[in-house]
């Protein structure tokens, strides 16, 4: 007998802002984009949408830097999907970052989230089955900017446990180079 599916497989991209500058005497959360960046985020949204990843619901950081990421991504897009520009991805450790996803909308199948080093990293190789093999050891090595790691798991949100998710893609779009 097939095994019968209570709930439809979900999926968490799992992006990192595009590149940022350094400016003197700005805050942290101040920070902008970098020309780069600029250029990579637009990459990042056509990636998204040519693989079919067109988010039901975005959970940002507040951060300058991933609001200008977001809507750089979202402009490529023909339908924006509602944002939550959330505290807690900003300075989130792993812990935080897993009980946001845990509590997110159960109607929601497809998320983006968009924060920071090193939390992203460290939620997609605690979620991340070690079977994913060449991609996860690439995204153990290192998240760029920019970079989208992909993220299945069966069963809702709420259900998330470590290693229960399947890596399906870690890609790290970039646009052109002047």
């Amino acid at each position: 007998m097939d095994e019968v599916r209570t709930h439809p497989v979900r999926r968490l991209a799992v992006l990192r802002h595009a590149k940022s500058a350094w400016p003197d005497d700005v805050a942290d959360v101040d920070r902008p984009l970098a020309e780069r960046g600029r250029r990579d985020a637009p990459e990042a949204g056509r990636w998204l949408r040519d693989r079919g990843l067109l988010p039901d619901r975005v959970v940002c950081s507040p951060a300058r830097r991933t609001r200008e990421t977001w809507n750089l991504v979202a402009a490529q897009w023909d339908r924006v999907p509602p944002v939550d520009f959330d505290a807690r991805v900003y300075g989130a450790g792993t812990d935080g970052l897993v009980q946001l996803v845990r509590g997110l909308d159960p109607r929601a199948v497809t998320v983006l989230l968009i924060g920071h080093q090193p939390a992203v990293q460290e939620l997609v190789l605690r979620l991340a089955t070690d079977a994913a093999g060449a991609e996860l050891d690439r995204l153990r090595e290192k998240f760029p900017t920019s970079g989208i790691a992909v993220l299945e798991l069966d069963g809702p949100w709420s259900g998330l446990r470590e290693g229960a998710a399947r890596l399906v893609d870690f890609i790290v779009p970039r646009g052109p180079r002047s």
